[in-house]
């Protein structure tokens, strides 16, 4: 396809009036303005006909690099989540049936769950672990905060009944 094109160009500079004629195929090139596009068949073929990559030492190299920096982009992201787990789990002061605070059972479970996955190399199974991580401390702090605004409107309520009685 490539080689057609060129000959036509060739062919097309050497006709005065820019008519050629292929096997029954009339084409008409005209001479066309720089705003309207590449200068030459060849620009118009390098900017949009795909290459094919030569693999050498240089490519070698930029996937290495690009591969370390999506590791280290994904090693900050889940040193990123487990900081906001540490965070969020501040906000759970209340103990469980044993008399274990539920702060430090979240926090053992999500320690847990890092030292699991640690060795993971899989980009793929890497990002599904940080956003369902990200989805778990989400949601967790939005019920926390139902469940607080709950209790904060049930003790206005006890308050406006007691007062009322009051009275």
């Amino acid at each position: 396809m490539m080689e057609k094109c060129r000959k036509l160009i060739q062919i097309s500079a050497k006709t005065p009036n820019n008519n050629i004629s292929r096997n029954g195929i009339s084409f008409n090139l005209q001479k066309r303005f720089i705003h309207e596009g590449p200068d030459t068949v060849d620009e118009l073929l390098d900017r949009h006909v795909a290459k094919k990559k030569e693999k050498n030492n240089n490519d070698s190299d930029e996937s290495e690099i690009l591969s370390r920096q999506r590791v280290t982009s994904m090693k900050r992201e889940a040193l990123s989540l487990y900081r906001d787990i540490i965070r969020a789990t501040r906000f759970f002061a209340w103990v469980d049936k044993k008399g274990v605070l539920w702060r430090d059972v979240l926090r053992e479970n999500a320690r847990k769950e890092f030292e699991e996955s640690r060795f993971e190399t899989d980009p793929e199974i890497v990002t599904k672990l940080l956003i369902g991580g990200r989805d778990a401390v989400e949601s967790a702090l939005e019920k926390l905060v139902e469940k607080q605004k709950q209790e904060v409107l049930k003790e206005q309520q006890q308050n406006q009944n007691n007062n009322s009685r009051d009275r």
